[in-house]
C-alpha cells in the first residue's frame, strides 16, 4: 500500500522560507510522475511543482525562481523561498504510478 507522508509546514512571515518533505513508502511500480500540489480556501487544487520518469521539471508560473523541487532516496523535497501571503495553502505531496496517490496534506501559512 502506497503511502505518502508530508512534513514541515507551519507558519512564516513573509520572505521566509520552509521546506517540505515528502517520504514515500510501497510504491511497487515505476513512479511516472511526483511532486507537490496545493490548495488555497475556496480554490482549486493546483499544481506546484512536479517532476516526470523522463527527467522534466515542472513549476507553476506564481512559484518559478522561488520553489525548488528535489528528490533522495524515497522523500521528495520543496524548498520555498522568498514565500508570499498568496503561497498559503494545504500543500499535497502527489505521485502517479499505476493510479494517482495523495498525501494527507500540510498546511503552510504566510503572514504578510
Amino acid at each position: 500500500q502506497v503511502q505518502l507522508v508530508e512534513s514541515g509546514g507551519g507558519l512564516v512571515q513573509a520572505g521566509g522560507s520552509l521546506r517540505l518533505s515528502c517520504r514515500y513508502s510501497g510504491t511497487i511500480f515505476s513512479i511516472n510522475a511526483m511532486g507537490w500540489y496545493r490548495q488555497a480556501p475556496g480554490k482549486q487544487r493546483e499544481l506546484v511543482a512536479t517532476f516526470t520518469r523522463g527527467g522534466t521539471t515542472n513549476y507553476a508560473d506564481s512559484v518559478a525562481g522561488r520553489f525548488t523541487i528535489s528528490r533522495a532516496l524515497n522523500t521528495v523535497y520543496l524548498e520555498m523561498n522568498s514565500l508570499k501571503p498568496e503561497d498559503t495553502a494545504v500543500y499535497y505531496c502527489y505521485q502517479n504510478t499505476n493510479r494517482d496517490y495523495w498525501g494527507q496534506g500540510t498546511q503552510v501559512t504566510v503572514s504578510s
